[in-house]
């Protein structure tokens, strides 16, 4: 069953940005995940959130999905997220079959 890290990203600094996002790709890649949204027009249509930058990241399970966050690879990438930007950051187990 898929599961799904959705990120809401303020950038910071773009050149930090920029070394985070590119570790970040190969890290997520390594692992098996997928980007199905990477910082595309977002439209609010209920409630009172006014995302930033949304990433929606899809990993083959759960298992994968944190084995990345957890990552060595990861890791290399989280040295630059504080000077790179400020986010909120989640995990969703998604659902198998139809819904």
């Amino acid at each position: 069953m898929p599961a799904y890290i959705i990120s809401d990203v303020s950038v910071k600094d773009a050149e930090a940005f920029q070394r985070y996002r590119t570790r970040a790709a190969d890290s997520i890649a390594r692992h098996g995940g997928r980007y199905l949204a990477r910082g595309g027009p977002v439209e609010p249509l209920e409630g009172s959130w006014t995302p930033g930058t949304i990433i929606v990241v899809e990993f083959p399970d759960i298992e994968r999905a944190r084995a990345w966050y957890r990552s060595p690879e990861y890791a290399a990438a989280l040295a630059f997220r504080d000077a790179a930007l400020s986010r909120n950051l989640i995990l969703v187990d998604g659902i198998s079959g139809p819904a």
